[in-house]
C-alpha cells in the first residue's frame, strides 16, 4: 500500500548547521532554515556579523546560535563539535572562496587557500559529523554547496572549478559509503548569483555582456536555492542521495 501523501517543510526539532554563514548564500541559508523550524547553528569567522545575523533571525522569532570558526583550521573541526551542546542534524557546508587568476599566476599558498576552503574542510566537517551520527545511530543530512563550475570551465577560476569538480565526487562517495546509516549526501551547484564577492563584476562591461549571454538575460537569485535546499533538508527528500542538483536559472542550458 502507498505511503499517505504528506508535503511539508516543517523543519521543527531538527538543529541546522550552516558554515560560511556571515554573508551571502550562508546567511540566505540560516534566514530560510530557521523560518522553516529548525535551530540554526551559523558558523564563520566575522564574529561581529555573525551576531548581527543571530539577532535578526531571534527577532523574527526563530533560534539561532552563532559560533566563530575558520573552517580552513582542519585541526580544531573536532574540537568544535565536541563544544556544541547538541549534535547537528542538518550539516550544510557553504563556506567557499575562489581566486579570479589564470593557471600560470596561481601561487602555491593561493592554490591551498582555495582547495583547504573548498574542499578539505567539507570533507571533515561531514565526515567527523557522520561519525558522530553512525555512533548514535541517528540520521543525518549534509548538503555540500558545490557550482556550476563543477561541470563546466569558468575563465580565470580553474582551481574553484577543481574543487568543485571534486566535493560532487566527495558527496557521491560519502552518499555511498553512509546509505545504510541513514546519512543523506547532496550537493546544490547554484548559478550566477550576484553576491558581495562577484557584485563588482556584473557592474563592469564584461559582467554585463556575460548577463547578457544567459538565455533568460538575467543573474538567479538566492531565493531561487530555497526550494532545494528544504527539500534536501528535510522530510520531501528521504530518498535523494548522493545527487548533484544544478540550480543555475537555465544559464548553462
Amino acid at each position: 500500500m502507498s505511503a499517505p501523501i504528506t508535503i511539508s517543510t516543517d523543519l521543527t526539532g531538527q538543529t541546522a548547521l550552516i558554515t560560511g554563514a556571515s554573508s551571502g548564500l550562508g546567511a540566505r541559508f540560516a534566514r530560510v532554515l530557521a523560518a522553516a523550524g529548525a535551530q540554526v547553528l551559523i558558523v564563520a569567522r566575522r564574529a561581529d556579523r555573525l551576531q548581527s545575523l543571530r539577532d535578526e533571525i531571534i527577532e523574527q522569532g526563530g533560534a539561532a546560535q552563532a559560533h566563530t570558526l575558520d573552517v580552513a583550521d582542519i585541526a580544531k573541526i573536532p574540537q568544535f563539535y565536541d563544544g556544541l551542546d547538541c549534535l547537528p542534524d542538518i550539516l550544510v557546508n557553504n563556506a567557499g572562496m575562489n581566486i579570479n587568476k589564470t593557471s600560470q599566476d596561481i601561487s602555491a599558498a593561493e592554490y591551498e587557500a582555495i582547495m583547504t576552503t573548498n574542499l578539505t574542510a567539507p570533507f571533515f566537517l561531514a565526515s567527523d559529523l557522520a561519525r558522530r551520527h553512525i555512533a548514535a545511530k541517528s540520521a543525518a543530512r549534509i548538503i555540500n554547496i558545490a557550482s556550476v563550475g563543477a561541470f563546466n570551465v569558468l575563465p580565470g577560476l580553474t582551481p574553484y572549478c577543481m574543487s568543485k569538480s571534486a566535493l560532487v565526487m566527495m558527496t557521491r562517495g560519502m552518499a555511498r559509503e553512509w546509505a545504510r546509516h541513514n546519512i543523506n549526501v547532496n550537493a546544490i551547484c547554484p548559478g550566477y548569483i550576484e553576491t558581495e564577492i562577484n557584485d563588482y563584476w556584473w557592474k563592469t562591461e564584461g559582467g554585463q555582456k556575460q548577463i547578457a549571454r544567459f538565455p533568460r538575460k538575467r543573474l538567479a537569485e538566492d531565493s531561487d536555492l530555497d526550494g532545494t535546499l528544504l527539500l534536501l533538508a528535510g522530510a520531501g527528500g528521504k530518498g535523494i542521495t548522493g545527487t548533484a542538483i544544478q540550480v543555475d536559472d537555465g544559464q548553462y542550458v
